[in-house]
């Protein structure tokens, strides 16, 4: 009495890290396939060789995450 136990699980946010990671692939799939990107759920890792390079990728990535209403915390970039 006084409790209450679920008898249901709830789905609200179920693979929801899932779902999110597969849209990442499919934004950067051009990217993620000529190795220039790594994509784990909300982090991206650029890997290029000169610095001109990673600054182009970096524009792409963000032009694209733009594009699908996706942003990015400047405080978390390194």
């Amino acid at each position: 009495m006084g409790f209450f136990k679920s008898t249901v699980m709830f789905f609200g946010i179920t693979n929801s890290l899932a779902t999110f990671q597969v849209m990442m692939n499919e934004i950067l799939r051009d990217l993620i396939i000529e190795e220039k990107v790594t994509a784990f759920v909300n982090n991206v890792l650029v890997r290029t060789e000169t610095e001109e390079g990673h600054n182009k990728i970096v524009e792409k990535i963000l032009k694209r995450l733009e594009e699908n209403n996706l942003y990015v915390k400047p405080e978390k970039c390194m």
